[in-house]
């Protein structure tokens, strides 16, 4: 039950866009066209209250780390919403 949770988190994540936000959301296909460098991962904590918050999150802690690019590679939902992403300049 929690993998699909994740899951329809992930996709929700996936599918939003926020493109006034510095770091970019990439799908695995950019990253190995774009030949993306990773530089680390950022985690969201738990006290988001949807997947918009989580990714908007996710993109400002890329972005303060110096990166370009992130791609959402886990999410959780437990009440509220968390995720990670690598990181990618």
């Amino acid at each position: 039950m929690n993998m699909i949770k994740a899951a329809v988190v992930t996709c929700l994540l996936g599918g939003l866009s926020f493109s006034a936000l510095a770091a970019q959301e990439v799908t695995k296909e950019d990253v190995q066209k774009m030949n993306l460098e990773k530089i680390g991962t950022v985690n969201t904590t738990a006290e988001t209250t949807s997947p918009m918050d989580a990714k908007r999150e996710l993109s400002k802690m890329a972005d303060e780390k110096g990166g370009k690019y992130f791609l959402v590679i886990a999410g959780r939902e437990h009440g509220k919403f968390s995720a990670t992403a690598d990181v990618y300049k």
